[in-house]
C-alpha cells in the first residue's frame, strides 16, 4: 500500500473519530443543559436542543422513566455513547486498512 492511500486513509478515520466526538459533544451538551435548568429562550440552547433532538431522534423516547431528567440522560445519553462507540469503531477499522 503506497503511503498516499496509507496517509488518506487516516485523515479519513480521524474525521470520522472527530464528527463522532461533536455528536457527542453536542448531546452531552444538552444533556448539561436540560440537568441546570439553561433557559429554553435562549438562541444557543434553542440550538444545542434542535441539533440533539435530531441526533438522537432514534433514542429519545426509548425509556419512559417516571422523572422527565432520567428520560433526558438515558435517551440522549445513550444516543451519545453509540455515536463514539460507533464512530470509532469505524475509524479504527478504516485505520488499519
Amino acid at each position: 500500500m503506497s503511503p498516499r492511500y496509507r496517509s488518506s486513509t487516516n485523515e479519513a478515520g480521524t474525521v470520522i473519530a472527530i464528527v463522532a466526538d461533536v455528536m457527542a459533544l453536542i448531546l452531552g451538551l444538552w444533556i448539561l443543559m436540560y440537568l441546570l435548568d439553561a433557559n429554553p429562550g435562549n438562541s444557543l440552547v434553542q440550538f444545542v436542543h434542535d441539533v440533539a433532538r435530531w441526533l438522537a431522534g432514534w433514542s429519545r423516547d426509548l425509556f419512559t422513566f417516571d422523572e422527565a431528567w432520567a428520560r433526558v440522560v438515558a435517551g440522549y445519553g445513550l444516543a451519545a455513547v453509540v455515536y463514539l462507540f460507533v464512530g470509532h469503531a469505524i475509524a479504527r477499522r478504516i485505520q488499519r486498512h
